[in-house]
């Protein structure tokens, strides 16, 4: 069975679309890294280096990000404008299950990556190879069994259908952790309810991304983590 959901054509059209510089100030992830020494910084899937970014200006200098899809341009880019220094963020271009590494890291870290493979035992299981002991495994991906799967299908069907569903299970991502002998796991909904779309050219895209985005600021009304609302889906272990 083909593992793979999206190609390099798919992500090259995508990052064409993508504008955004600005490292995250207040990221989904902030409260969930662990309150101990982390040396170096691993993300999968990491173009183009805004977490990496994040890391290297508020946990640690040693930060890299692994992508099968690298413009060395863009990432000089989102350096200069949050005021990283030129290259302090090492780029790995590379397919994440070819890769070698002749390393480990404190922190692996991945957002929005897992989701993107029909294995996801598997895909966990090279994030964790590439853990440090003792180090931690920070995973986030989107959950889209509720209200943002329901937007996706009405107004991205594509984009829906390059994401497995069946990777958002909680109690599926639990048994993963468990069955690969990790320890102080959480996985659990996260974050005040958020809808999306991800960027795309053209009039048509624009109004649809106006009204999910009038939509997203209701929903901040209801602040439940549930699997209905939730936009994320967090797993935090260490190895």
């Amino acid at each position: 069975m083909e593992n793979k959901m999206t190609d390099r054509k798919l992500w090259e059209a995508y990052w064409k679309n993508y504008k955004f510089t600005a490292i995250p100030q207040k990221p989904v992830y902030k409260n969930y890294i662990l309150p101990k020494e982390c040396h170096s910084f691993i993300e999968i899937g990491g173009f183009p280096g805004l977490n990496a970014g994040y890391f290297y200006k508020h946990v640690c200098t040693d930060v890299t990000l692994l992508d099968f899809y690298v413009d060395r341009q863009v990432i000089h880019r989102v350096e200069r404008d949050n005021g990283i220094p030129t290259d302090s963020i090492k780029a790995i271009e590379a397919d994440f299950f070819q890769f070698q590494a002749d390393r480990t890291y404190d922190m692996v870290f991945s957002l929005g990556f897992i989701e993107h493979f029909q294995d996801t035992k598997d895909v966990i299981a090279r994030h964790a190879a590439l853990a440090s002991p003792g180090g931690q495994l920070l995973i986030i991906l989107p959950n889209l069994r509720g209200l943002n799967g329901l937007v996706q299908y009405v107004f991205d069907r594509p984009n829906l259908r390059i994401h497995n569903l069946k990777s958002m299970h909680l109690k599926h991502l639990k048994h993963i952790c468990a069955e690969l002998g990790l320890k102080d796991v959480r996985v659990e909904y996260t974050r005040k309810p958020m809808v999306w779309l991800e960027p795309k050219p053209g009039m048509s895209a624009s109004v649809k991304k106006s009204v999910v985005k009038l939509l997203s600021c209701a929903l901040k009304l209801f602040p439940i983590k549930c699997r209905l609302l939730s936009p994320y889906i967090i797993i935090s272990a260490t190895k």
